[in-house]
């Protein structure tokens, strides 16, 4: 299974949904996540990577055992591996590679542009678009050049727009509505995210996982 989560705007809350989602999937059965976007291992509170990642092994990529190498341990039952540094190349070897994984792959795609997080996004079993009730940020999705499977809508309050409005431009089903909550926010600052998931999201997102 792979699921990767994607936004047409920065500070959507990509990195919190597909994190949370690689979290919950790690308590049931294990899972590796996988980061294209840079921002995982702060929100799990872990070291900065000091070694290749993504980006390197996609300019040179090798066989499984390769991409192997590169996976650090992210807590209990999940696998992370790191972004490196920021690429164009494609990604369809990452996709192959990733295809025979036992454990359920997340990917944290970032902002959709061509490259890996374009060609992840298209490979997917489930490509999740991570979205603010934004009138701005439906008319980019709606525009996007891949369409998702299905939507996580981020709430805020007073927006107009919800996920009926969602769901009529976009043709594809909202899956988990999460609203705005400090508690997310303060455990992502403080690196806690794995040892302390919030239990609205984690509620939220259930269905989603």
């Amino acid at each position: 299974m792979l699921i990767t989560c994607w936004s047409v705007k920065g500070g959507s809350g990509t990195t919190v949904i597909a994190t949370s989602l690689a979290l919950l999937f790690a308590k049931r059965q294990g899972a590796l996540l996988v980061d294209l976007a840079g921002d995982v291992p702060a929100a799990l509170g872990l070291p900065d990577p000091d070694g290749p990642g993504i980006g390197e092994w996609l300019e040179r990529p090798t066989d499984i055992a390769g991409l192997r190498a590169l996976e650090r341990s992210g807590g209990t039952g999940l696998g992370v591996i790191p972004a490196g540094r920021w690429t164009t190349a494609p990604g369809d070897p990452l996709a192959a590679a990733l295809a025979n994984e036992p454990r359920p792959v997340i990917v944290d795609a970032g902002i959709m542009r061509p490259g890996p997080a374009l060609d992840l996004a298209a490979a997917a079993s489930v490509s999740l678009l991570v979205l603010r009730p934004c009138y701005l940020a439906l008319r980019r999705a709606a525009a996007a050049p891949l369409r998702p499977s299905a939507v996580v809508l981020v709430g805020e309050p007073g927006r107009s727009l919800g996920r009926r409005d969602v769901e009529a431009v976009l043709g594809v089903p909202v899956v988990a509505e999460v609203e705005i909550d400090p508690a997310v926010a303060r455990a992502v600052d403080a690196g806690l995210l794995a040892s302390r998931l919030p239990r609205g999201l984690a509620r939220s997102l259930k269905g989603a996982a």
